[in-house]
């Protein structure tokens, strides 16, 4: 008996197509046929299943490492968090023992009762404001990319740090870019790596005086990316170390575990893109990071 089937096939390729099977006389020898086509389609399937779990698991661990590091950050801050916090809660309450003489007097002045109210609201915002970030710098999130504006993480950070500069005895300033900065990211990592390249910054300045500690942030288009720059007036990065600083473990700071730039560069390019540093020609260090726009605004 002589069977001629007309079957589709998968190649080596994966290329799709049809074979002519002539002869196949046995069930045996049909079966066998059936299987060896099956096994070239389960193959590829196969693989594709395992690099897509393998995927997953990287991304797990990789916020799990990004939330080791935030931790890391706030306990760094730790102080200056909790110094910066009792200041406008101890003008809050200066503020209200100070509105209850005001209205235990015959005829209180109005004007002084909305002035006190004023700012007793405004130290409550500026509490609030740092328990707020705090919270996201503390937010478990998984690695999650949405179109969103790069602006919005880097004006957060800056936000959060200027509070706390005043503490650490630096000046912060900022020239954010006029238009949007659309990219595919994750607004809390993002805003962990600008407030790593802060802290950063802060430190390489720690041995200067007070009056020269000055960190500058910067955004940018520049060409089809977005680029955001951070600056000190530090000493500078040795020409051989530019490289090194973003490896696991390296630090210059004694007590430092060397995980901050290392943990920034894997969040920078599980986005896609590219974190650098160089010298600016006085010899301060600039910390680059550049992401593709997911759009090009005209």
């Amino acid at each position: 008996m002589t069977l001629v089937v007309f079957a589709p096939t998968l190649n080596q390729e994966g290329a799709c197509g049809t074979a002519s099977v002539d002869g196949i006389g046995t069930s045996k020898s049909w079966l066998r046929w059936l299987l060896a086509q099956g096994a070239l389609i389960a193959g590829p399937l196969h693989e594709r299943h395992r690099r897509h779990i393998a995927e997953v698991q990287l991304r797990q661990r990789l916020a799990e490492l990004a939330r080791s590091n935030r931790y890391s950050v706030a306990g760094e801050l730790a102080a200056t968090i909790a110094h910066e916090i009792n200041q406008p809660l101890g003008a809050m309450l200066t503020n209200s023992e100070t509105l209850e003489l005001v209205l235990q007097s015959p005829s209180p002045d109005l004007m002084e009762l909305r002035e006190i109210a004023a700012d007793i609201r405004r130290d409550n915002q500026r509490a609030a404001d740092i328990v707020r970030h705090l919270r996201n710098l503390l937010n478990k999130s998984t690695l999650e990319l949405r179109e969103i504006d790069l602006n919005e993480p880097v004006r957060d950070a800056i936000h959060f740090f200027s509070v706390l500069a005043v503490a650490r005895n630096a000046n912060v300033s900022s020239s954010i870019a006029p238009m949007p900065l659309p990219v595919k990211g994750n607004v809390v990592q993002l805003h962990q790596v600008v407030l790593n390249l802060i802290v950063n910054a802060m430190d390489a300045m720690s041995d200067l005086p007070v009056d020269q500690r000055k960190v500058s942030i910067t955004t940018e288009r520049v060409e089809n990316f977005a680029e955001v720059s951070v600056s000190d007036t530090g000493p500078g990065i040795p020409p051989n170390k530019l490289k090194e600083i973003f490896a696991p473990f390296f630090s210059t700071k004694e007590e430092g575990m060397g995980m901050g730039l290392s943990i920034a560069r894997t969040i920078i390019e599980a986005h896609c893109g590219q974190i650098w540093a160089e010298n600016a020609p006085a010899g301060s260090a600039v910390l680059h990071i550049r992401l593709p726009l997911a759009a090009f605004p005209n």
